[in-house]
């Protein structure tokens, strides 16, 4: 018998006999379930997409079967490798990536598929494939989630009767290379599983899962998104120790916070799918905002009771002054009380139109009487001034100001303690 795998003459099709056998049908046709076992090295992770929700995965793709119309003799026990060029001449199975969006066989510098024919029929079949596929996705918790997405691979015509699709060695059919990595999310572990899949128009079909668990890396989003928010906050507290007065100073803080935070919360969700449910970064970013927008309106409260408080000061003052009278009190300078309680000194001048009553001469003792009183007022008028510019001073500061520098803070602190410990 003459080795075909050393004959220079002999031909492909005529050593492995393509020619003489129907290869449209699958090997052992009409007889039990021809196993195919699956082995996948992963290349590497290309992509993950949260808008579109979906990943993009570079991989080789195995398959092992045997088919004894491929088997040839061989004194060696030597295989031959093909391009592919001869999987267009002989059977294959038709595995396809369920759920894939995009896929496609790398064709640099040529296409990247070997095929290696064993002497008693053996088949080894790899090609190198990109694939991208959906992968269902939970934002519940973004940004402090992890996803777990799954690569799911089937035969397109063959059900469960007819080809038995597994993995060849179980949890290591599964292979990755150490250096992939992805620059959001930590990859945690890839391990495969297999289930039959039903349908009701066909029957059952065996589906082989590439499961792997990605957990999001947050120090991203603690520099993009928490940092500034939490800045904004504090940054609208500062209003608070700024005079209420001060109107386009606490006005201009609060409408810039404002504005920035919604550029933040805008910023957020242009890179995020529109899902119905709400997020762990919404509920922190529109705590944050209720939190800005709160001090605006604690300042709006302050100025509307400092206007009002003024418009009844004013009216009492008006009303003092109408019944307010001068006082002579025998002496050439008298004094007259003032609104605010001080005495001041008025002119002859100002007495014109009253009569004057004729000034006697008191004894030196009530003199002397008069001048101490005299001292002990002047004593009192300038410590009541004293009192008044103090009260002044403090009045400046409304009690809603001095409430809210202890409350909008620790309410604050309370809301990030919990959320941290809810979330983290």
């Amino acid at each position: 018998m003459i080795d075909g795998t050393k004959s220079g003459k002999g031909k492909t099709d005529h050593l492995l006999q393509v020619d003489d056998h129907d290869f449209t049908m699958r090997p052992a046709f009409a007889g039990p379930a021809i196993p195919v076992g699956v082995d996948v090295q992963v290349e590497s992770l290309d992509s993950i997409s949260e808008v579109d929700m979906d990943f993009t995965m570079t991989l080789y793709l195995r398959h092992y079967w045997k088919d004894e119309r491929l088997s040839f003799p061989s004194s060696t026990n030597k295989s031959m490798t093909f391009d592919g060029r001869l999987v267009k001449k002989i059977w294959v199975p038709d595995v396809f990536f369920v759920h894939s969006k995009r896929s496609f066989i790398h064709d640099t510098t040529t296409e990247n598929i070997m095929l290696r024919v064993f002497p008693d029929g053996h088949v080894l079949y790899s090609l190198r494939v990109t694939v991208t596929a959906a992968c269902n996705m939970d934002f519940s918790r973004f940004p402090l989630d992890s996803q777990t997405c799954t690569l799911e691979l089937e035969s397109y015509a063959y059900t469960d009767e007819d080809l038995m699709l597994y993995w060849k060695s179980g949890d290591e059919s599964l292979s990755t290379d150490d250096r992939i990595s992805l620059s959001q999310f930590l990859i945690q572990k890839f391990h495969t599983t297999s289930r039959l899949a039903f349908y009701s128009s066909t029957g059952w079909y065996n589906r082989l899962y590439i499961n792997f668990t990605l957990r999001r890396h947050i120090f991203f989003f603690l520099l993009q998104t928490y940092f500034p928010a939490t800045l904004m906050v504090m940054l609208s507290w500062v209003s608070f120790w700024i005079d209420r007065r001060a109107v386009p100073a606490r006005v201009s803080l609060g409408i810039t916070t404002v504005l920035t935070m919604s550029t933040i919360i805008t910023g957020v969700n242009a890179s995020m799918p529109r899902v119905s449910y709400i997020k762990a970064v919404d509920i922190y970013l529109w705590v944050s905002f209720v939190f800005v927008f709160l001090s605006v309106l604690e300042y709006a409260a302050v100025n509307y009771l400092t206007t009002v408080m003024d418009g009844k000061d004013r009216k009492l003052r008006e009303k003092a002054r109408e019944q307010s009278l001068p006082c002579t009190c025998g002496m050439s300078h008298t004094r007259t009380m003032m609104l605010n309680g001080t005495y001041g000194e008025t002119d002859n001048n100002s007495l014109a139109g009253y009569t004057q009553a004729p000034i006697v001469p008191e004894e030196p003792e009530k003199q002397e009487r008069i001048v101490v009183h005299l001292s002990l007022d002047n004593e009192s008028t300038s410590t009541k001034k004293k009192g008044l510019r103090g009260f002044r001073i403090m009045n400046n500061t409304h009690a809603i100001d001095t409430y809210s520098r202890m409350i909008f803070p620790g309410a604050y602190i309370i809301f990030n303690l919990i959320y941290w410990s809810v979330y983290c």
